[in-house]
């Protein structure tokens, strides 16, 4: 094993806190999970959250393509009119 370090536990608002000495590396506002096994105190890093791909900027980018309209709801007589006064349809 590794070199060990004491850390003392402190109460920090209705929470109890233990600072971690900076000679262990720990890099500052990572999330870690917290096991109590066995009359031990387990910490592990928490695995950053997968990225979401954001899909916003993909709009316009296909000319040709056209939404499937929507049969969920039945349109509105004003958008009916409209759209036949722009000859669209």
């Amino acid at each position: 094993m590794g070199k060990e370090y004491t850390a003392k536990s402190f109460k920090s608002g209705n929470s109890v806190a233990i600072r971690m000495p900076a000679a262990l590396g720990i890099e500052p506002d990572k999330e870690w999970i917290a096991e109590w096994v066995d009359g031990e105190l387990h910490l592990r890093a928490k695995a950053p959250a997968k990225r979401k791909i954001d899909v916003s900027g993909f709009a316009g980018k296909a000319p040709g393509l056209r939404l499937a309209p929507r049969e969920d709801f039945e349109e509105r007589p004003s958008a009916i009119a409209a759209r036949k006064a722009a000859g669209l349809e």
